[in-house]
């Protein structure tokens, strides 16, 4: 078994273990952390696939698990998000953003249903049985090239991103910012992977990608959290009272004044991870 296979069984055995440990704690709902760390798992897990073992079904099934469980992730997300921004409100205008936010809570708790359905059913309980199967597998595809074969993963995650990055204008559109993130998260888990061969300079690429990372998730919460507070105003059935509107306006001004931040910080972020992960395939 080569580097890459031993890495891509290891990789898929830690994340079957987490993915069955936390299943009881994502059922009772009682720390949302544990969704959170379900769904990285699958993203680890299906990053791992990409590596070098084409399971195209066990993917389609682990991306299954991912969408029910970030359904659950990304509510919980933006109502935490949303509450943060209103620290320094006064009591009662704390009072009007919980009553704003009845409606995210709502559609949360209907989410945490389906997902607690999903990690109940037979088809988890295969999903299971396969993530452990493909973990004793032998068939893994090696990539033909050099530098050698673990540190190689990085290469077409990271010129998929940086060819992302290259088509964008001077103003890019909330959408493609997104797409960018989503490229950046792929060439981190990519990178995970490789560090047995190059510990101290894969963590300092991991270390930078999770930042810009977060500096374009940050983006991609502000503007999720404008349209879902217009959304939430135009859920009333009755007129909006005039604390709640208040309110929806404080907080779209303050997710504005986060989404500019973003923007004018996420260019720098990148270069640095440009820089690190040529450091690794040059």
């Amino acid at each position: 078994m080569t580097a890459l296979g031993e890495q891509i069984r290891t990789r898929l055995r830690a994340q079957s273990a987490e993915l069955t440990a936390r299943t009881e704690g994502a059922r009772e709902g009682t720390d949302p952390e544990h969704v959170h760390q379900m769904r990285v798992a699958v993203r680890r897990a299906r990053a791992a696939l990409k590596a070098g073992l084409p399971l195209p079904d066990l993917d389609a099934e682990l991306k299954w698990l991912g969408a029910s469980l970030g359904a659950v992730r990304d509510l919980d997300v933006q109502l935490d998000s949303l509450r943060a921004q209103a620290v320094g409100f006064s009591a009662e205008e704390r009072e009007a953003v919980e009553q704003l936010l009845q409606g995210l809570v709502v559609r949360r708790w209907a989410a945490r249903r389906t997902m607690r359905k999903a990690l109940r059913g037979r088809r988890y309980n295969r999903l299971l049985d396969a993530l452990g199967a493909a973990a004793e597998s032998t068939v893994v595809v090696e990539p033909d090239e050099e530098p050698p074969a673990l540190v190689s993963v990085i290469r077409k995650p990271h010129r998929k991103l940086m060819a992302a990055a290259a088509a964008l204008g001077e103003d890019p559109p909330d959408d493609d910012l997104h797409a960018l993130r989503i490229h950046g998260k792929r060439l981190r888990y990519a990178a995970e992977m490789a560090e047995p061969v190059a510990r101290k300079r894969i963590r300092a690429l991991v270390a930078v990608t999770k930042e810009f990372q977060d500096i374009l998730g940050d983006h991609q919460d502000a503007v999720i959290a404008e349209d879902t507070i217009r959304g939430l105003l135009a859920d009333f059935t009755a007129d909006v009272p005039v604390p709640v509107v208040f309110v929806a306006g404080r907080l779209v001004e303050r997710e504005r004044a986060r989404k500019a931040q973003c923007r004018a910080t996420w260019h720098a972020a990148l270069v640095d991870v440009d820089r690190c992960a040529g450091a690794l395939l040059d």
